[in-house]
């Protein structure tokens, strides 16, 4: 079974809210929420593909050095098995927008269960819960 390596972000504001972004229809899980992030792609590190999909998806820049590794998640789907390290920033340049159409909100760390999310995400919540 191939494993796909996808890179995760809990980006934090001021107020200790979490961003979700809502999976635009005609992907896979189309409608759930996740945390910011994507594949990362040959040659590149976690944070490396971290940096560029803020940029791309939501107009944000960040720095490695404000990503900070808290855990991750390892889940097996139907046709892959995914390895998913999740980050937390809490410092970034630029407007969050969601640059691809897709829903965001900014949810308080208690209140993220009442967001239908990927069988992957789930195990992240309560580590971030505790740890915010």
């Amino acid at each position: 079974m191939k494993t796909v390596l996808v890179s995760a972000v809990a980006l934090v504001d001021l107020d200790g809210r979490v961003l979700l972004a809502q999976r635009p229809e005609g992907k896979s899980l189309a409608g759930m929420w996740e945390f910011p992030g994507g594949k990362v792609e040959q040659g590149e590190t976690p944070e490396a593909a971290l940096i560029r999909e803020l940029h791309e998806e939501l107009g944000i820049e960040t720095w490695a050095s404000c990503l900070a590794p808290l855990t991750f998640a390892s889940h097996t789907y139907e046709s892959f098995h995914l390895l998913m390290p999740l980050f937390i920033c809490r410092r970034w340049g630029g407007t969050v927008q969601g640059r691809e159409g897709q829903a965001l909100a900014w949810v308080r760390p208690e209140k993220l269960r009442d967001y239908p999310m990927p069988p992957a995400d789930l195990p992240l919540i309560p580590i971030l819960r505790d740890w915010l």
